[in-house]
Order: structure tokens, then C-alpha cells, then sequence
């Protein structure tokens, strides 16, 4: 911690009792949120903080928090487990950067299983998913995964997929002059015993030094039987520097999540996650409150112990002490508040996302239990507005949906760049499995779907890479300026009632952002 500032030896004056009470330097948030006569709940946009004294630098604000009981994060974001957001490309970036993914449940048991596999087998600079080739592909097959995917380089197996026998690769430089797109790989490839290769459980150092020495741009690792297990790129080693904030398990693998719901098949789903390695299961429901999910979450902790729970969606703390109570190790908490979700709209249930927040953090925290703001988030300064609220995480949808990790291609509208992005309560989503977080029923009145969300798009934002240090640095802007070092230090001095808000005026809100312009470019980095 910094050395408190003084002046000529003696520490900064403080406000007397008069003005501190008299509201001049903001409210307390029991102020705000418990003694409130006007029974009104606020949004993240509602409230302002207070400033506060700075006597450290930005490089020294703390952000990390607890998860759950038993996971600290170094970078406190939470990629929401919905089918437009978080599959293993998504999670893999998010635990490197220091925060975790929580893989969707609109996948078969077998596949979100491998998905969690693939993020825990994950090696720093190791493509362990390649797009492969055959032999009998053509030069067109290449030419159109180029323009796809944009790169160019692939490697050939006996069977064009992952674990084939390494026969060949292809390169830029092999198909640049290529005027037949006809014409099959195998008669212009560069052969297997014209390769360097690596064999499985090379050292990403040992692999740097080979493809240094075989000035190539691939180098293909290979197993025993010369079947390709994995492919490192010079250009992704360049890339792909340590990442001192990832999130690691005891074993040194990626920490993951995954969604599961509460039917009686979720149980069955749940064994092959932790089989897989899954670090933390969210039990995901719009309304966590329910027999269903008491039960389920019981059954977790009694069976597979070895695992963390977040229950939820959970918006007040009597909903919270249930799910406590069943065992829960995190919360999650939000109903309705999401860009694509219309809950509140349609079944007229839910809490604005400021007053959830406070309340059911500062009941959990009597229990040891964290929990994780989920949705409403639209900026670093609501992230930050979160963490001082209580939340030891936040978990993001839109935030990250258009992002070069989140699952999907872009596409262009009206000359922008865009990816598509829904609501898990969204019909499009329901028809893909979705239902499970809304629907318990199993009778004919359940074959009727009501939508609580919907479709969309969210403009590019970049690679995570860029993306998740930016939103880092603004969160440590946000800390820095109400005069806390810590995530800690500001929930301290929250329950401590020394952290200050007001309430904003709907003309306040319009000031503080950008106004007064005829135009204006709002660039993030």
C-alpha cells in the first residue's frame, strides 16, 4: 500500500460532521439503497461515485476478486455462457487475460464436454485445432478457406482432419502461382520428408529454436504414429508472449466453466463436465429460485464435490439465502437487465441491476459467498460501478459478443462490421435448447414458447488480445479516481460507509456523456 500524503508533515484534513452529512460530499449506500423513501431501484446509470483522495499510481490498483469461495481472478470478467458468446476460442482467451469463460449448454453433453477439454489441454502457442486438408482436396478448397478465414498455411493429413497422418503441408508460397484451381493438393504440397516436425510434448522454447533453424513458418507436431496432435505458427509464438495474469488451476491448465440447467439428463451433463476438467459449473436459470435448482445444486455439491457452483439468476437476498443454503460457493445475480433480454417486459419480474447488486452482495458477504453481477454492463465505468457495489465479478454478453473470439462469422450492414448476437431466451435460442433456463414444465402447456430475449447484432470490437486490457485499464481509471486501491479496499470502505454516490438527474446522465457536438468519433483504443 502507498504512504498516506501528507503536507509539511501532517495528514490531510478531513471534512467536519456538518458538511459530511449534510450530503456536499455525496451518500453512503446504506444512504442510498436502505434508507430509501422513495422505494425506487436504480441501474448502474442512475448512480455516480464520489472521488476520492489519489496517493498511488495506476499501475498499482489491484483488481482482483473472488469467483466463488475458492477462485480468485486476477482480471474479475466473466464471459456469459450463451451460444452468440462463449465457446472454448472465447474461454481460452478469457483465462489467459485472467478472467474465465463459462462454455454455453446449447450443445450436446459430448460436445460442451469437449469444448471444456480443449480449453484445459490448451498449451500456450500450440494450435491444437488446425484446419486440416487431404490430399485429394483441390488448390479451390484452399483458395476458399483463405478468403474465409484469412490465412493460408494448412497442414495435410491422410484424412484432412486433426490426428490424420502428417502427409504434406501447404503454404502461401505453394499456392501463389497456382492457375489450375483444380488441380489437387497432393501434386503441389510440400511433402512429409520435406518437413521439420516435432514430436508431442516439445517445450514451446525446443519449438521456437526448430523454427528458427528451419526458417519455416509452421512447424507441425506430430505423435508417435506421425499423427498430427497439435501446430505451432511463428507468427502466433511472436503473439503469444506469457501471460502473467492467467488463470491457472494447480495443474497449470486454464481454469473454465460451463452452464448446465436443472433437468434431470443436467445431472449426466454435470458428471461429464468434471470428467472433462471443468474448474466451476453455473446452473443457469433466468429465475434461480426453485425446487429445481435447490435441488440440482445439492445434488452437485453431495456428488461431485470437487467442482465450484454459482447458482442463479438471483436478484434479492431471500432468493440468495436458498441457494446458500443448498450449498452454493457463487451467486449470480441479474434478472432482465440484459441488452436482448426482455423478462422484465414480458413476465414483469426482475430488479434494476445497481439495487440488485448491493443488496444481494452485502447479504451474501455474511456468508463468505461471492457473486457476480451479470448483464447491464455497458462500459467500464458500470464494471467499476459493480465492483464498488459489492460484485466480485461481472459477467458480460454484449460486452464481448463482437469480439474476433465469440463464436461466429461478421458480416457488413450499412457499411459496418457486425456479428450476430441473441438472448439464450430468444426463440432462435430456445429452438437450439435454450428453454432450459425458462421452462420446468414438461407438459402440453410447455409446447407453447414464450420469448424472454431477443436477436440481434453488436458491432466488431477487435480480438479480447486488445479488448480485455482495455477494459482492465479503464476499471483501474475508475478505482483510481474514487481514491481505492483495490477491489477490497473499495468494498471495505463501502460496508464501512465511507464510499460515496449520488442519485443522477436524467439531465445529469445526459451531461455526463458526450454532448453539445454536431458529430463526433467515439473510438475505444
Amino acid at each position: 500500500m502507498s504512504t498516506p500524503t501528507q503536507i509539511k508533515g501532517k495528514p490531510l484534513l478531513e471534512v467536519d460532521a456538518e458538511t459530511l452529512e449534510s450530503g456536499a460530499e455525496g451518500f453512503t449506500g446504506t444512504q442510498v439503497f436502505v434508507k430509501n423513501p422513495g422505494c425506487v431501484a436504480y441501474t448502474y446509470d442512475d448512480i455516480i461515485m464520489m472521488p476520492g483522495h489519489i496517493c498511488f499510481p495506476l499501475h498499482e490498483v489491484e483488481i482482483s476478486s473472488k469467483l466463488t469461495r475458492n477462485i480468485t481472478l486476477k482480471t474479475p470478467f466473466v464471459s456469459s455462457p450463451m451460444d452468440t458468446v462463449t465457446e472454448s476460442r472465447m474461454a481460452i482467451m478469457m483465462a489467459l487475460q485472467g478472467g474465465i469463460g463459462i462454455i454455453h449448454s446449447n450443445f450436446s453433453i459430448e460436445d460442451q464436454a469437449a469444448e471444456v477439454r480443449r480449453v484445459k489441454k490448451y498449451e500456450n502457442g500450440f494450435i491444437t485445432d488446425p484446419v486440416c486438408l487431404s490430399p485429394e482436396h483441390t488448390a479451390d478448397d484452399a483458395f476458399r478457406i483463405k478468403a474465409e478465414l484469412g490465412f493460408s498455411s494448412f497442414p495435410i493429413t491422410d484424412t484432412g482432419k486433426m490426428g490424420g497422418r502428417l502427409v504434406g503441408i501447404i503454404s502461401n508460397r505453394d499456392t501463389s502461382f497456382i492457375d489450375d484451381p483444380t488441380v489437387k493438393i497432393k501434386e503441389f504440397m510440400t511433402p512429409r520428408q520435406s518437413l521439420t516436425a516435432a514430436k508431442e510434448g516439445v517445450s514451446l522454447q525446443d519449438a521456437n529454436e526448430m523454427l528458427k533453424a528451419s526458417k519455416k513458418g509452421k512447424l507441425p507436431v506430430v505423435n508417435e504414429n506421425d499423427q498430427l496432435v497439435a501446430l505451432i505458427s511463428r507468427t502466433d509464438l511472436q503473439k503469444n508472449r506469457d501471460f502473467p495474469s492467467a488463470s491457472k488451476d494447480n495443474n497449470k491448465q486454464l481454469l473454465v466453466g460451463a452452464a448446465i440447467g436443472t433437468r434431470p439428463d443436467d445431472r449426466d451433463r454435470a458428471r461429464a463436465l468434471v470428467e472433462a476438467g471443468v474448474d466451476v459449473i453455473v446452473v443457469d436459470s433466468s429465475q434461480g429460485d426453485s425446487r429445481y435448482q435447490l435441488e440440482i445444486i445439492q445434488f452437485l455439491k453431495e456428488n461431485l464435490p470437487t467442482v465450484d457452483v454459482i447458482g442463479g439468476n438471483v436478484v434479492t437476498p431471500s432468493q440468495a439465502y436458498h441457494l446458500i443454503q443448498a450449498g452454493a460457493d457463487g451467486l449470480r445475480v441479474g434478472m432482465g437487465i440484459g441488452s436482448i433480454c426482455t423478462t422484465q417486459e414480458i413476465c414483469a419480474v426482475g430488479r434494476a441491476q445497481a439495487s440488485a447488486v448491493y443488496h444481494v452482495a452485502k447479504f451474501a458477504k455474511k456468508h463468505g459467498v461471492p457473486i457476480v453481477a451479470d448483464g447491464g454492463i455497458k462500459s467500464t465505468g458500470h464494471i467499476t460501478k459493480a465492483l464498488c457495489l459489492g460484485a466480485g465479478c461481472v459477467m458480460m454478453g454484449s460486452m464481448l459478443a463482437g469480439t474476433d473470439e465469440a463464436p461466429g462469422e461478421y458480416f457488413y450492414q450499412d457499411g459496418v462490421r457486425l456479428k450476430r448476437y441473441r438472448g439464450m431466451g430468444s426463440l432462435e435460442a430456445m429452438n437450439k435448447g435454450g428453454e432450459k433456463r425458462y421452462v420446468w414444465d414438461n407438459n402440453s402447456t410447455a409446447s407453447i414458447k414464450v420469448a424472454q430475449g431477443v436477436s440481434g447484432a453488436v458491432q466488431d470490437r477487435g480480438t479480447l488480445r486488445r479488448y480485455i486490457p482495455y477494459l482492465t485499464q479503464g476499471v483501474r481509471h475508475g478505482l483510481q479516481d474514487a481514491g481505492v486501491q483495490s477491489v477490497k479496499e473499495a468494498q471495505e470502505k463501502l460496508y464501512a460507509n465511507k464510499l460515496r454516490f449520488e442519485i443522477r438527474s436524467p439531465a445529469a446522465q445526459k451531461e455526463g456523456g458526450v454532448h453539445g457536438l454536431h458529430s463526433y468519433q467515439k473510438r475505444l483504443y
